[in-house]
């Protein structure tokens, strides 16, 4: 009995944090969700770093509206390349599969609300 609470902990968490994207999946995972913020980023990234708990309080502000994912471009190329990712983190808003919106640089999370709530 302990074990199947723990499971449903752990499964109820992730609903709560971000999904992590790749090349492989990423159209898919696209395709499925109505609204999307996909956070661009590598592990050597300071400004990365920076935002992450942001990102992850946005999975957890947002859960029922909009699906957050996370692309690590060092281990994506195609997928990063295919959006011009030309300097990290960028965040990319992608609503009914197409890219409707990008936040470039390491911003407050009251800017990525905003350029979220006009697409809400």
């Amino acid at each position: 009995m302990q074990e199947i609470i723990k499971m449903k902990k752990r499964d109820e968490s992730a609903r709560y944090s971000p999904i992590t994207l790749n090349d492989a999946h990423f159209n898919e995972a696209v395709q499925k969700s109505p609204l999307m913020l996909i956070d661009c980023w590598a592990d050597w990234c300071g400004p990365c770093r920076m935002i992450a708990p942001v990102i992850d309080e946005l999975a957890r502000d947002y859960v029922e509206r909009l699906v957050v994912g996370k692309l690590n471009v060092d281990e994506n190329p195609d997928t990063a390349m295919r959006f011009g990712i030309m300097s990290i983190p960028t965040l990319l808003i992608m609503k009914n599969g197409k890219e409707v919106d990008r936040i470039i640089g390491a911003v407050p999370k009251h800017f990525i609300e905003e350029k979220l709530k006009k697409h809400l």
